[in-house]
This record gives structure tokens, C-alpha cells and sequence, in this order.
């Protein structure tokens, strides 16, 4: 499978070709492209070297495997909140496996690190351990940063995913926002009553993914298109 890792110490969309038993980059060897795909059936993945980074830490300070239930996920496979940062591959769910002293014993070491951006409270990930290494400031309340031509990331590659589950372009998703990526965010923008500006704001985001979330799934339809 494909994996994009965008390197945010070189700005740079790096592309790794992995079978899902092999180790990813930045997660001293800890974590395969298959437990970060996880559920998805995309043969093409992405995430970026922070949470890999983030990942390593947590692990190396644990001391012993985590059990990856839940991580990447295309948009359009849902079963995640519209702007979930599962789509844009740095969040991952763990320890569905351990018992209930044990998982807090690791949600508490994955705060205490300050390596990652979130970890989601007992309260509401009780029977589980949710890390992220989220980008912001959102251009919402919570989710998406605000993108434009010029952009790079694991955001833009959730963005041309999403156009292209929306049917909008057809584009290669390669995490740089290029002229064809404003080219779909002005079509879509058009399309759904949006200003066309080609810049993917709190509206565009929220046109965008409450319209493609999950309709993969619904359809049937869980062939990568990009």
C-alpha cells in the first residue's frame, strides 16, 4: 500500500510504499502500515510524522504493545464524526483490549507526555483510549485547519479525498494543494451556494464532509477513487 507522511520538518509530502506487516517511518519500528490503516480499505493511507513521532513516544514510555482498534479511515468509509481527525489519519483509538486499570494507566501517560494535541477524557472514551495529534487552529469551532493553494498536509489530502468521494474532480491525492485542488473547491463551491473563492473555510468544510461522510458506506462502494 501507499502511505503519505507529510514531514513537517522539511514542509514536504513524502510518499512510502509499505505491505501492511511492515514498520512505518518515525515510529521506531513500533507500528505497521496495516494497524494504521486499521479498518479502512484504501490502499492508500496517510498521516503525518508528528503523530508517528507522538506514537513512538507513547510506545517507547509504555514499554509494551498497544492494540490498535480504531485509526485511519477515509471519509467517506465514515463512522466518524464529520470532521474527524481519523480522516486525516493522526488520531488513533487503543487499548480496547486492556482492563479498565490498565487503559487508564496509558491515557494517563499519553497527557502526561504533552507529545500529542488531544486525549479525549475518560468521560467520553471510557472502554477506550483516544490520542490525536490534531493541526490547528480549526477554521470551525473543532476540526479542520482553514486550506489554500499552497497548503500541504495531511488536511489537503483529506480535502481531494473528500472531492473526489463528492465526485468532483477524479484528482491524485497527493496532500499539496495545487491549481486542480482549487479547481474542485471552486466547483464544489459552486455547486452547494458557497462564495467561490477557492479557500476551505468553516463553511466549505462543513458543506464538504456532512455531504460525503460515510457514503462509501451507504453505497457499498469502498474502492479508493483517487
Amino acid at each position: 500500500m501507499t502511505v503519505l507522511i507529510f514531514n513537517h520538518q522539511t514542509g514536504r509530502m513524502e510518499r512510502h510504499e509499505r505491505q501492511p506487516n511492515e514498520a512505518l517511518p518515525y515510529a521506531g519500528g513500533t507500528l505497521s502500515a496495516g494497524e494504521l490503516r486499521g479498518r479502512s480499505d484504501s490502499e492508500i493511507i496517510w498521516t503525518d510524522r508528528r503523530a508517528l513521532e507522538a506514537w513512538n513516544r507513547t510506545r517507547t514510555a509504555w514499554g509494551q504493545p498497544i492494540y490498535v482498534g480504531y485509526a485511519f479511515r477515509r471519509i467517506g468509509e465514515g463512522g466518524h464524526a464529520d470532521q474527524s481527525q481519523h480522516y486525516a489519519g493522526v488520531a488513533f483509538d487503543v487499548a480496547q483490549n486492556l482492563p479498565l486499570e490498565q487503559r487508564d494507566r496509558l491515557r494517563e501517560l499519553a497527557a502526561s507526555l504533552g507529545v500529542w494535541s488531544y486525549v479525549e477524557p475518560k468521560s467520553l472514551t471510557p472502554t477506550w483510549v483516544h490520542m490525536d495529534a490534531r493541526q490547528g487552529p480549526p477554521a470551525c469551532a473543532a476540526g479542520y485547519p482553514m486550506l489554500r493553494e499552497g497548503s500541504r498536509g495531511v488536511y489537503v489530502a483529506t480535502l481531494q479525498d473528500a472531492l473526489n468521494t463528492a465526485d468532483i474532480t477524479g484528482m491524485a491525492v497527493d496532500g499539496v494543494f495545487g491549481p486542480n485542488t482549487r479547481r474542485g473547491v471552486v466547483a464544489f463551491q459552486r455547486q452547494n451556494g458557497l462564495n467561490p473563492d477557492g479557500i476551505v473555510g468553516c463553511a466549505t468544510w462543513q458543506a464538504l464532509t456532512s455531504q460525503v461522510n460515510g457514503v462509501l458506506r451507504r453505497t457499498g462502494e469502498y474502492v479508493f477513487t483517487g
